[in-house]
């Protein structure tokens, strides 16, 4: 419920129903980053995109797409899912009554003039990026990321601009940019339209991993009551 508002307090806009990006700046081992770029590079291999020369490598594309089962990256991923765990419960979920699983994990290497189009992840529930390198400027290319649906345009389409009527503004903002930055990890719902904008530093290729999670109800114990809300646990399910 929003607190009423003295009588003089004149006209008041209310932020309502947010999106949650997450946000952890962490402090990598530059050996262990270091050890981690090589592996994506032997990862990757000959192929440099995706298969346009202008879209960036992404191992999901190319069968890597577990890097939290790859002894270099495993103890990355398994410290990122903590942070992951703490998004939900700031969310609001109570822990005990869900389980949280990797789905995919998969490496992007983005060369200069390389980006990856707009696009959603319809498979996960919760999608997380997290950067090996970056300096914060944005010129190795940007995440952007869309909103779902522009209401406060009042009238669709006023949001892109063009010369129309909607001047910019905080409340109709058509996007949200983050610049990369070594050990930067972001989380959010993976129902988001994102991109990555185009690799503008002909001195860094960005080097990035995506994680995609998925949400279910643990395990039942025999005889109990089948979960409400989410997905039974996987190993209840029954391949045909």
């Amino acid at each position: 419920m929003l607190p009423p508002l003295p009588p003089t307090a004149g006209l008041a806009i209310e932020p309502l129903f947010p999106v949650a990006l997450g946000r952890v700046q962490l402090l990598p081992d530059p050996l262990d980053m270091a050890l981690q770029i090589q592996a994506m590079h032997d990862l990757r291999g000959a192929v440099g995109s995706n298969p346009d020369p202008g879209c960036a490598w992404t191992g999901d594309l190319n069968g890597v797409w577990q890097l939290q089962r790859h002894p270099v990256f495993a103890p990355l991923i398994d410290a990122l899912t903590g942070h992951a765990q703490a998004y939900l419960q700031q969310l609001g979920f109570d822990r005990s009554r869900l389980a949280l699983h990797i789905q995919r994990c998969w490496p992007v290497l983005s060369e200069v003039g390389q980006m990856v189009g707009r696009h959603h992840h319809p498979n996960a529930h919760l999608s997380a990026i997290y950067y090996l390198n970056g300096d914060g400027t944005g010129r190795s290319g940007c995440l952007r990321l869309w909103p779902q649906r522009q209401i406060n345009e009042l009238v669709p389409g006023m949001a892109v601009g063009h010369g129309g009527p909607l001047g910019p503004s905080p409340w109709s903002v058509p996007w949200v940019d983050v610049a990369p930055q070594a050990g930067l990890l972001l989380l959010f719902p993976s129902c988001l339209d994102h991109a990555v904008m185009p690799n503008a530093d002909p001195d860094d290729l960005r080097c990035s991993i995506s994680i995609d999670f998925a949400l279910s109800a643990p395990p039942a114990e025999a005889g109990a009551t089948p979960p409400e809300y989410l997905a039974p646990h996987p190993s209840h399910w029954q391949e045909l």
